[in-house]
């Protein structure tokens, strides 16, 4: 090491206590090495200088290397200046590498202006492919919050930042070898995309709490970062959350036990967010109710969870005319009122959780308890059947965050609008906890039923996000102003299939693409999504980093399977009626910890994954297969104005047959044969049934189960 490099490694520890992990990966890589890194600074090339072993050599953008602050720094390594466009340049990095060198090279060509991943280059790829050289991702963390970096406008800069370069394990591109030309080229630029998207993920703390990650990011972002609003209009910052929810954790802990199940019956609000947030500091486990079904559903569901205290609001319960389910509730646990709470709050109280607020970076890291223990029980939808408990760790929510952070771009000037209720695992661990814990401001806005007032407050608050259903969306495209969304950068659709029509609607009337994303509340609870760089319409996107598939073979279905996932943010497991409290934990037959999502799937050459239907909803008609959820598009392309469900009940002679039941006045099974030239006459219903209304569940899903009761009923 030369005398100026031990003085620079010397001086950057100094002022940023850089730090290294994973040399051991980089001895491992050999002598033909290509150094993926992620661009975030321009102090990158500098670190990797002095803190890499060897002379290595920079391959630098032309455009770049020429800029006069950064020719003294590149006197430190070799450097091999390229244009990422031009093949020429591409062979000669070829030949460098094929003489045994090691080369750091930035596959996206720039300094992030977003702070996430830009588009990765596929020169890079083919660079890796033709050289055969051994590919060491490595990411550089910390730089992008100090004045080198390009996001000023972005994130809160800070003088002298820590700063971490982790180096993961080497590997190889695997190309097939029939993949020829362009193929090749676009194949290998995929594959390095992939690999830089799965690095950003590894390197992201995760293993950790929820309320640990709330602390770090007001460390990152400031605590006078607004970071939660909702209808009574007085943000929150970090500070303010902070303190408010360690004065109500400190009351709740004198009313709970440690690992309790606490029953959540609230509505969207700040006050909802730091209930759930207090109960996590000292290790309860908020439970939230589906107040739209019920006092029966919430008994219910308070059985399977053995919940025994249930917060709520009494102003909550006026206004959502909800007094006659309260009082069943009342009945069989024992019903707490935020208000009566809020009555006991003292003057010491209030001091008492400012301190600890503030302090709380120095006495949590002494209490932390394990990112793998309970961190929130919701209840799936029962749009298929009984509703179940879902257990999900810290470590799953967290990770899930991670894995959507990984693929998209968000930054702290996002605005979140979360309409969806959080015992929806949609609204709560997208609406919600993902904006708090990332530094992004959310308005929780109480109800997504408001269909004329929602586009109003985005346009009001400015919103970028909305994580939404097909239903919502279709709503509120047609009742909104063509203005009402001009600030809106991403629109995500998930918990229903998303209709061509929604689709088209949006992208006409507002010039925007919706994202259409698919999950479950056992997948934390996003499983994979379209972004912004990889998107292909009428699929629900590209599986996150670190997901693995596999497809099991369904007799009668060709091209496709049943869908089954592993992966860390697939949940603890279930609470079952028929065994209260007690954990079932994940498996298939693919083993533990697999999930069987019930779904049928395809998934394409590049990992597209498009939704066929559920297993269930699958009818056997005269020995064929028939998809319901087919026959349902039929009746969308036929009466895209109307509601349509799709059910099977039994048949004697073919075994089963289809009913429509439809919102369509005057729906024959001649028109919808018309509109429908080619189909095969096993895909039309035998019947059809027209109603006011479709039965719905609170995120605005048919419910299946109150359609075949109905359905029955009628046919009586």
């Amino acid at each position: 090491m030369t005398t100026l490099k031990k003085f620079l490694h010397w001086f950057l520890t100094l002022l940023y206590k850089v730090e290294i992990e994973g040399l051991e990966n980089y001895t491992r890589a050999g002598d033909r090495v290509l150094i993926i890194a992620n661009h975030v600074s321009f102090l990158d090339p500098l670190l990797l200088g002095v803190f890499l072993p060897d002379n290595i050599t920079f391959a630098i953008n032309t455009q770049i290397a020429r800029q006069r602050w950064i020719r003294p720094f590149l006197r430190l390594s070799t450097v091999f200046e390229m244009d990422p466009t031009n093949p020429l340049s591409l062979k000669g990095l070829v030949h460098h590498l094929q003489n045994d060198s090691k080369v750091v090279i930035f596959p996206e060509g720039r300094i992030t202006v977003t702070g996430s991943l830009m588009k990765i280059y596929d020169g890079t790829g083919m660079v890796a492919d033709k050289s055969q050289a051994m590919i060491l991702p490595l990411r550089i963390k910390g730089a992008e919050y100090t004045r080198f970096s390009r996001i000023h406008n972005l994130v809160r800069l800070r003088l002298f930042p820590k700063i971490s370069i982790k180096i993961l394990p080497p590997t190889r591109m695997e190309v097939p070898d029939h993949v020829k030309g362009r193929e090749r080229r676009k194949y290998c630029g995929h594959v390095l995309a992939d690999l830089m998207t799965e690095m950003i993920f590894a390197t992201s703390n995760y293993r950790q709490t929820i309320f640990a990650q709330l602390l770090e990011a007001r460390k990152i972002h400031g605590g006078r970062h607004i970071v939660v609003e909702d209808l009574e209009r007085r943000p929150l910052n970090y500070n303010a959350l902070i303190t408010r929810t360690m004065i109500i954790a400190n009351l709740l802990r004198g009313i709970t036990e440690e690992h309790e199940n606490v029953g959540g019956m609230l509505p969207n609000s700040s006050k909802t967010l730091i209930v759930l947030l207090g109960l996590q500091v000292y290790n309860r486990v908020p439970a939230m109710l589906n107040f739209s079904t019920g006092s029966v559903g919430m008994l219910s569901a308070c059985r399977t969870a053995r919940i025994k205290t249930v917060l709520t609001s009494r102003r909550f319960i006026e206004l959502g005319k909800l007094s006659a389910d309260a009082e069943s509730l009342a009945e069989q646990v024992n019903l707490v009122y935020l208000e009566d709470l809020a009555e006991k709050i003292s003057l010491p109280d209030k001091l008492r959780g400012l301190y600890m607020g503030r302090t709380a970076n120095f006495w949590y890291r002494h209490n932390q308890y394990s990112p793998d223990s309970p961190a929130v029980v919701l209840f799936t939808s029962g749009s298929e059947g009984a509703p179940k408990g879902v257990l999900l760790s810290h470590a799953n929510i967290l990770c899930n965050h991670k894995q959507l952070g990984a693929r998209i771009n968000f930054n702290a000037q996002d605005i979140v609008l979360n309409v969806l209720p959080m015992f929806h695992s949609f609204g709560f661990t997208a609406g919600t906890l993902f904006p708090a814990l990332n530094g992004i401001k959310t308005f929780l806005y109480p109800t997504p039923l408001h269909f004329s007032v929602i586009p109003e407050i985005a346009y009001e608050i400015n919103a970028t996000v909305l994580f939404s259903t097909n239903t919502f969306l279709a709503a509120y495209g047609r009742k909104a102003h063509a203005y009402d969304f001009y600030s809106v950068r991403y629109a995500f659709a998930g918990a229903e299939k998303l209709q061509d029509s929604t689709r088209e609607l949006w992208a006409e009337k507002f010039g925007l693409r919706i994202l259409e994303g698919y999950g479950a509340t056992e997948t934390s609870p996003i499983a994979s999504v379209n972004t912004p760089m990889e998107c292909k319409a009428g699929t629900v996107g590209r599986l996150l980093p670190a997901m693995q598939y596999r497809l099991e073979e369904v007799p009668g279905i060709e091209d496709a399977g049943k869908l089954h996932l592993a992966g860390p943010n697939i949940m603890l497991g279930y609470l079952l009626a028929d065994n209260p409290g007690k954990l079932v934990p994940p498996e298939s037959i693919f083993g533990k910890g697999w999930y069987d999502t019930g779904d049928i799937v395809s998934v394409d050459d590049e990992g597209y994954i498009t939704i066929r239907g559920r297993s269930k909803r699958f009818a056997k008609i005269s020995g064929e297969m028939v998809s319901l959820t087919v026959v349902e598009q039929l009746a969308i392309d036929a009466w895209p104005d109307g509601q349509h469900a799709v059910i099977s009940i039994p048949d004697e002679k073919k075994g089963e047959q289809l009913v429509l039941v439809t919102t369509q006045q005057g729906a024959t099974i001649q028109q919808l044969a018309a509109a429908s030239p080619g189909v095969g006459g096993i895909y039309f219903p035998k019947k059809i049934i027209v109603m006011d209304k479709l039965p719905a569940l609170a995120t605005g899903k048919v419910d299946y189960p109150a359609v075949t009761r109905l359905v029955l009923e009628r046919l009586q």
